[in-house]
């Protein structure tokens, strides 16, 4: 009970379903009940009409009672149609008509009119009437027999009301389930919704209850937008602020290098640099990352996944051949996805950096491209250490490193791509390169084949 008690104080549609429930069945009960007596009090009206108008059919035919044989006791031995009518006299012997032969042993000094009596062990309804001719007729029958049909009269009054009641019910349900479910509706909507889709909620199709709480919604997401504009505004403006200085503090370095010094301050100055290009990678992933963030607009073509790796490769090439590293791509099958140019570009580009920066001298990187269920399949395998499982859900997190890593990086490589992945709408599934072994990394970015962003181009 405390259960249902609980359910019912949380959920407005239950309580409103419960409360027109409840209040349905009351006043059903209540219209039964009234119903019945009604109908009950009006068939025991009806019937001493029965008996006044038979009282009164014997009056004006001059109609004459004779004993009833055996031949005609069986017209009257229903229930249904068991009346008594017999003189009313001093004497024993007056002759009666029904469904016995002795006629009921009934006080002559009834005064005319209805009475209720008790004759044996049966109780009666009576209905004395003096005659034109002077003669006293009583017209009898069985109260029990009466509340019977009454009983059964009220009862097909009930019949309509006991369907009715509860079609009405499942009608409350099911109507109330259907006024909430736009609720339901904008809830779904809102929950599916990624945190950079902050776009207004829709409200002319909504109840006008509802939409205060919707233009709440909408001002909420306005001001969400809003603060998050700022910080990526702040973000960008940081890092290209911060891009003059590093740039100056590397060409001094770069000066440092060619003046002579001992080797112990050499060695400082490699390290020195080292940290300057940490902080300009940074820099340049940060500037990067406030990019994506932004919503675009929608791409106006398709773009080709090979034409996008040759690029890539183009730019990494000088990397991969510091490191010795065999890489190219794999295949000749080509894929159209409509994503814009500059997301395809740094969704490959991290994914292959990454490849080549964690790629031991000497190693391999593939690149490929193949289709599964309205998907084009972009792939990158490398044959380095790979991700542990357990930190395969975590390495998608801004500036997250694994640890015991050695490689120079910002850790927001793997964090853009998952943010380019989730705008567009792609699929990324992390794997080993080498499954027996557990070694190596495969990526692969399942990019849906859908006619969604050509329908929305004007």
């Amino acid at each position: 009970m405390d259960g249902f008690k609980k359910r019912l104080n949380a959920s407005i549609q239950l309580k409103l379903s419960f409360s027109l429930s409840l209040a349905i069945f009351v006043v059903a009960v209540v219209a039964g009940i009234f119903s019945f007596v009604s109908a009950f009090d009006e068939a025991h009206e009806l019937q001493d009409d029965t008996l006044r108008q038979i009282a009164a059919l014997f009056d004006r035919q001059h109609l004459s009672l004779s004993p009833v044989g055996d031949e005609d006791r069986d017209k009257y031995n229903e229930e249904e149609s068991r009346v008594i009518v017999q003189y009313l006299a001093d004497g024993v012997q007056t002759v009666g008509k029904g469904d016995v032969d002795v006629p009921l042993p009934l006080p002559s000094t009834l005064p005319d009119g209805l009475h209720t009596l008790d004759v044996g062990s049966e109780p009666f309804r009576v209905m004395v009437k003096t005659m034109a001719s002077g003669e006293r007729i009583a017209v009898a029958q069985e109260t029990g027999v009466r509340d019977e049909i009454a009983r059964d009269s009220a009862l097909n009054t009930l019949l309509p009301l006991l369907i009715l009641v509860p079609v009405l019910l499942l009608i409350v349900a099911d109507l109330v389930q259907k006024m909430f479910r736009p609720i339901a509706t904008l809830s779904a909507e809102i929950d599916q919704r990624t945190e950079q889709e902050l776009h207004p909620v829709e409200e002319d199709h909504l109840p006008a209850e509802v939409r205060p709480f919707v233009v709440a919604i909408n001002r909420l997401l306005r001001r969400v937008a809003q603060t998050m504009d700022i910080q990526r505004r702040f973000v960008a403006d940081a890092a290209h602020e911060l891009r003059s200085p590093l740039t100056a503090i590397s060409l001094q370095g770069e000066w440092l290098a060619e003046a002579n010094m001992s080797d112990l301050a050499r060695e400082r100055l490699v390290t020195l640099q080292r940290g300057i290009e940490r902080g300009r990678n940074l820099l340049d992933q940060l500037l990067t990352l406030a990019k994506v963030q932004a919503i675009p607009g929608l791409p106006t073509s398709p773009v080709s996944v090979q034409g996008i790796y040759r690029r890539v490769l183009e730019d990494l090439m000088p990397l991969a051949d510091a490191k010795r590293i065999d890489i190219g791509v794999e295949g000749e099958q080509d894929a159209q996805v409509w994503v814009s140019e500059l997301d395809m570009i740094a969704v490959v580009k991290n994914l292959v950096d990454n490849a080549i920066r964690y790629t031991p001298t000497g190693g391999r990187v593939d690149l490929s491209v193949t289709m599964r269920e309205r998907c084009a399949v972009l792939s990158i395998q490398d044959n380095g250490p790979g991700i542990a499982l357990a930190e395969q859900k975590r390495v998608f997190d801004p500036f997250y490193r694994i640890l015991g890593s050695d490689q120079v990086g910002s850790g927001l490589g793997l964090s853009i791509v998952k943010t380019i992945s989730d705008r567009i709408g792609a699929e990324i599934q992390l794997g080993f390169s080498g499954e027996v072994k557990g070694s190596g990394l495969c990526i692969c970015i399942l990019i849906p084949l859908t006619e969604d962003y050509q329908r929305l181009i004007p």
